[in-house]
């Protein structure tokens, strides 16, 4: 490998712990705002849940390996893609779908869904469309990434909190009616600060292959946004469940990401720069599909 390939970031087991522990912080921030309840309300009408589910596990990880096939990036920078592309939707999702006019709710009980899914869907997807792309199945073959490994990795990281958020709700309405706002923000807060600091320790490499990558991620991150868009559409959503499934598969968890690249992948420079940057866009990219959403009420 070289270039970019052969890159390896500076990011040290300590800061993986800590990233891992902000990821959970961010996951529990979700968990309660979930009542028991809402899963039984979704079970009564499943349609938008089974269409969200296939926007972010089925039709977007196809998108990208197209994307790839088409535009042959460097091996590191395609897995980057593609493990982005496998990741369960981002917990700003909600946020985004809430300033957009869309069904919070159901943008909500998407990102529990997706992050129990992605238990098992994750590994299954990252292998899949990894190792049909010559050069990512070779780069997949020298890590020897061991999907059993990677579900541990997301269970333990992404379950636990929701499960102790959920039951937290439950049990103890009053207290998370009180942490909600400010958790969330806070988590928001520390992992967008975390990612600025890595990218301080790793700057030259950022200025280096930013300008590689950037095109990319903008590119797939609009194919994202659009294949939620087109599924939901052509699945006759109305609009206002449609703006959940737009956002919540345009806005992945780049942070399960990096802790997936780091700890599978030795922090390989193309993938890593695809995810913190992915991490820094959809962000960008959340705000201004939300404003546009917003100006125009959803039909329900």
């Amino acid at each position: 490998m070289t270039g970019i390939d052969a890159a390896q970031l500076n990011f040290s087991p300590a800061s993986l712990h800590v990233l891992n522990a902000i990821l959970g912080i961010v996951m529990f921030s979700v968990a309660i705002d979930l009542r028991l309840s809402d899963f039984r309300a979704l079970l009564r009408r499943p349609k938008p849940i089974f269409v969200g589910a296939a926007a972010q596990f089925l039709v977007l990880p196809a998108l990208t390996f197209l994307l790839v096939m088409a535009l042959r990036p460097s091996p590191s920078i395609a897995l980057g893609l593609i493990l982005v592309a496998s990741c369960p939707g981002g917990n700003v999702s909600n946020f985004f779908t809430h300033r957009a006019g869309g069904n919070t709710a159901l943008s909500v009980s998407l990102t529990a869904l997706a992050t129990v899914a992605a238990l098992l869907m994750t590994p299954i997807n990252i292998a899949l469309w990894g190792s049909l792309y010559a050069p990512t199945r070779a780069l997949l073959t020298q890590t020897r990434i061991d999907p059993v490994s990677v579900a541990i990795t997301v269970g333990v990281m992404l379950l636990v909190p929701l499960a102790a958020g959920i039951a937290l709700n439950h049990y103890r309405p009053a207290v998370t009616a009180c942490l909600r706002r400010p958790l969330k923000w806070l988590s928001m807060g520390i992992f967008a600060a975390f990612i600025l600091m890595s990218l301080r320790a790793n700057w030259a490499y950022f200025l280096e292959f930013v300008g590689v990558i950037a095109g990319l991620v903008v590119l797939h991150n609009a194919l994202a946004f659009a294949g939620g868009f087109a599924t939901a559409t052509l699945a006759r959503l109305p609009a206002f469940d449609r703006r959940a499934v737009t956002i919540e598969t345009g806005i992945q968890n780049s942070g399960l990401g990096l802790v997936l690249i780091f700890a599978f992948f030795g922090g390989m420079g193309g993938m890593a720069i695809v995810a913190a940057f992915w991490g820094i866009w959809h962000i960008i990219a959340g705000f201004a599909i939300s404003t546009v959403f917003s100006r125009r009420e959803a039909a329900r």
